[in-house]
């Protein structure tokens, strides 16, 4: 979450969870204060999150930090929050930079502590207690955005600031600052009449209990849709670590002497590329496909419905044809029609290459029928991932499980994320035990820049656990900034299976989703802005995965590997010859890969893009999916969308119509990870380059801007064509400048 005010006015969440303490003053801490409705809570001075913590960098005291402290954090802090902003729009001083803008700026620290810590822990830990909480005050916090947002006198002040920001004497980030605080404004209804207003904080209100049970169904059914298996016979093909965890996962929900396979937010499970039994492959991938949308208590239809439709009312009220139009106007994509130009030129290829994907698939099962001299059988979604690895296995040589042993956890993250982080920005490493985890499970780290001084914590969370949303994320908790005089503080969260004993060995897609999300949190640690507004990943949606994304070319970089990946019982370097299979195989299965995606960013389209009165109720919401994915030609129904629906947590929150984004901050990553490798690759000179001119600016300028101030030029389509294979397989006109203003 952005800064108190930048949360207050957010229209989407960002990837961060930015903490931005502002004041070294401790605020007055009363035995009791009054809750937004006027109710007195009972809050005791010993609450952690009513002074800024005492710990290294302001880190939070989670060995202080109690469920009963989130209550009377939020009534607190949304209390004092809007005092300091009624202050700010009741001064009867004429409006500067200094009395608004800036003490905007330093604003609601209590809110800000107690929200960034508890929706970090909501993600990563929640718990009963924790899932009430946020039911409890997501319309609360909503009310208290819209309170702010919609006050007039306030948006009074920053109008005359706006209207004379270019005579205010400000650096450019500063009026940037006042540029951005007039745009939230007006984007979050401050111009509206006063009736519209009304029905605005409503729709807000609503949206935000319809987002909180939207996501608590999600993990309910990926919990209530694991697959429970009672023979061990079932399991060929499962190493026995992963057999011994589905037993222990058994035995923990009562059923000793079963197995039971939980399951991740994707559509295609992992362990579809292992399991030797067809029929518990299709089990198991229809238990997938079939979350959210099985009419149980956890259905997400309805919700699915109500939050599209309110979405376009809003869009509607604030002047824009769809919630698509209203959210992309604020991105660097700034239409939908660019969106549907890039996605529409990408799709026919993609899916030509996957269905020639799928005959080499269909190939290899009939051939291997045959040798059993048994009849053949149709390729099905759940066979593709085990026929792929027979594919790879026959055509290179290579088997992913052949990796696993040279991907330990620790030594990936040690010697190759932060070795590759050494070569490139000159940073250093330290594990500490002394700081306060919220779980065993998570490890922290000093980082020091190059002359030595420290640079930030860095936070590690890496397994998964049924407490713990999946997929892999970056937040921050305390952010960078001038103004403060903060230093980050950012956690990355990966969900790899936790072994039952032995080391954590991982899979390359691990390995470079590891790699991945280390390139956000560089992206929060190098920030370098004067206001908290801007700090660190506080960028377009469109723009944020791009330097990540450019992290993962690190991963199979030929110094980088040689100094990971190695054999954790041997300490045996990985062979040259499964080396360079890893690199012969990178771009096979790419058809599949940009294909489930595209299924899914176009999806997101499809229903952002439609107005009011075209999004069916909850009893069509899958036939509507089914519409879409013909309409925009991604209906191989071999392939289906990385996400569906009534599970695609992405478009329930931040990632709203913007799921678009990886591919479209993939052609800025493809154009940079081509001048990295013609300008000498891992060396210093490139990362301080990248640094200085990108990854240190955070949202303080222009995005696309940022890009060309490093590459020198506007971004190109041609590399990422060559990167997923697709080159010389798109027209002509798509190999121009894609992405500029």
């Amino acid at each position: 979450m952005k800064h108190p005010l930048a949360l207050a006015l957010a229209v989407a969440l960002t990837t961060s969870l930015a903490a931005c303490s502002q004041s070294e003053a401790n605020p007055a801490e009363p035995s009791q204060s009054a809750s937004q409705d006027g109710n007195t809570v009972n809050e005791s001075s010993n609450n952690p999150f009513f002074a800024e913590s005492s710990l290294p960098l302001h880190y939070p005291a989670f060995d202080k930090i109690t469920d009963a402290d989130f209550g009377p954090g939020f009534d607190r802090g949304m209390a004092e929050h809007l005092k300091e902003v009624e202050a700010i729009a009741n001064n009867s001083a004429a409006p500067t930079f200094e009395n608004t803008i800036i003490a905007l700026e330093k604003s609601g620290e209590i809110l800000d502590r107690t929200s960034t810590v508890f929706f970090s822990l909501v993600g990563a830990d929640t718990n009963d207690t924790r899932k009430a909480i946020q039911a409890e005050y997501a319309p609360k916090l909503a009310a208290h955005r819209d309170a702010i947002a919609l006050n007039p006198k306030l948006f009074d002040r920053i109008q005359k600031l706006y209207d004379t920001r270019d005579s205010l004497g400000l650096d450019a980030e500063g009026v940037r600052l006042v540029e951005r605080y007039h745009t939230d404004l007006v984007r979050s209804g401050a111009k509206l009449p006063e009736a519209d207003k009304v029905r605005l904080k409503e729709i807000n209100g609503e949206l935000a209990n319809l987002g909180t049970s939207f996501n608590q169904n999600v993990l309910a059914e990926v919990n209530a849709s694991a697959i429970t298996v009672d023979s061990k016979d079932e399991l060929a093909g499962m190493t026995d670590d992963q057999i011994a965890a589905a037993a222990d996962a058994a035995k923990a929900a009562g059923k000793e002497g079963k197995y039971v396979i939980a399951l991740l937010n994707t559509t295609g499970q992992p362990l579809e590329s292992q399991l030797e039994n067809r029929a518990l492959r299709e089990r198991l991938h229809k238990a997938s496909v079939s979350r959210g949308s099985r009419g149980n208590e956890f259905d997400n239809t309805r919700l699915v419905s109500t939050i599209l439709k309110l979405r376009a009312e809003k869009a509607g009220m604030l002047g824009y044809p769809t919630y698509a139009a209203y959210v992309l106007a604020d991105e660097t994509a700034k239409t939908p029609e660019a969106v549907n130009e890039m996605l529409g030129k990408l799709a026919p290829p993609a899916v030509a290459n996957a269905r020639r994907e799928g005959a080499a698939l269909q190939a290899m099962i009939d051939k291997e029928q045959a040798a059993k001299g048994e009849p053949t059988f149709k390729l099905e979604p759940w066979d593709w991932a085990y026929y792929t690895e027979k594919v790879r296995a026959d055509k290179y040589d290579f088997d992913e499980s052949q990796l696993k042993p040279y991907l330990e956890m620790k030594n990936v993250l040690e010697n190759g994320v932060f070795y590759a982080a050494g070569q490139l920005y000159g940073l250093s490493f330290k594990q500490r035990t002394d700081l306060p985890v919220y779980h065993p499970d998570v490890t922290t780290y000093d980082v020091f820049d190059k002359d030595g001084s420290q640079l930030a914590i860095f936070v590690f969370d890496p397994f998964a656990r049924p407490s713990k949303r999946g997929g892999a994320w970056m937040n921050s908790y305390v952010s960078q900034s001038a103004l403060t005089g903060n230093l980050p503080i950012v956690a990355n969260h990966l969900n790899i299976t936790k072994p039952t004993n032995g080391p954590a060995l991982m899979t390359w897609d691990e390995t470079t989703t590891m790699f991945h999300e280390f390139g956000h949190a560089l992206h929060g640690m190098f920030s370098n802005v004067k206001y908290p507004y801007f700090s660190g990943t506080s960028v377009p949606r469109d723009f944020v995965e791009f330097p990540s994304q450019v992290n993962e070319m690190w991963a199979d970089w030929p110094s980088v590997l040689a100094n990971y990946a190695k054999h954790y019982k041997t300490g045996e370097a990985m062979p040259q010859a499964l080396l360079d299979k890893v690199a012969a195989a990178s771009k096979f299965n790419q058809g599949f890969a940009t294909t489930e995606y595209l299924g899914s960013a176009m999806l997101d389209q499809s229903w952002h893009q439609a107005k009011a009165d075209a999004i069916p109720d909850a009893a069509g919401v899958m036939d509507f999916e089914a519409a879409a994915l013909k309409a925009n030609g991604t209906d191989y129904a071999a392939v289906p969308p990385r996400y569906r629906t009534p599970y695609f947590s992405h478009i329930m929150g931040g990632y709203a119509a913007g799921y678009y984004a990886y591919i479209w901050s993939e052609v800025l990553d493809a154009n940079t990870v081509e001048y990295i490798k013609k300008n000498g690759g891992l060396t210093r000179e490139n990362g301080d380059r990248f640094r200085d001119t990108l990854l240190s600016r955070g949202g303080s300028k222009d995005a696309l801007q940022l890009f060309r101030d490093f590459a020198g030029h506007e971004a190109e389509i041609n590399p990422l064509l060559v990167r997923r294979g697709l080159d010389g397989t798109v027209t002509d006109d798509a190999k121009v400048p894609v992405i500029k203003e």
